[in-house]
């Protein structure tokens, strides 16, 4: 690759990223306002190239945008402790856990709602279902 500078088309296609996502993190700072040539036209040097990626990377992760912003910072900044990096990691692994631990509730809770309706009322109509006087029930 060149170092030739890529236009927002060629940077979305390098990084799988739509044009709209990435004029988004320039909105909110992620990505710096890029250089603009005299028609207009946006042009993105490799560094920004490299930091869209590691944000891309960072999103498809599950990291929300508060954190990415600090990992970008602390990917920006070679010289800062290693350990800043994996207690965010940390933090977001922390949270995926939670959110596996209320899936598997969620889960129990429809295999229970199915089970008690295979059990009860799926051959009557939709007045008698136990499942949607359930989710009626506060």
């Amino acid at each position: 690759m060149s170092n030739a500078p890529l236009t927002i088309g060629a940077l979305a296609a390098h990084t799988r990223c739509s044009v709209p996502t990435i004029r988004y993190y320039e909105q909110i700072g992620l990505l710096p306002n890029p250089g603009r040539a005299a028609n207009g036209h946006r042009y993105y040097s490799r560094r920004d190239l490299t930091r869209l990626g590691f944000i891309k990377r960072c999103r498809d992760f599950g990291f929300p945008i508060e954190q990415v912003r600090v990992l970008a910072q602390l990917f920006e900044d070679g010289d800062r402790a290693c350990r800043e990096v994996r207690d965010q990691a940390q933090l977001h692994l922390d949270a995926v856990r939670a959110k596996l631990a209320d899936m598997r509730q969620l889960e129990a809770s429809l295999e229970l709602m199915v089970g008690s309706c295979d059990a009860t009322c799926s051959a009557g109509p939709t007045r008698d279902c136990c499942i949607l006087t359930d989710l009626t029930t506060l």
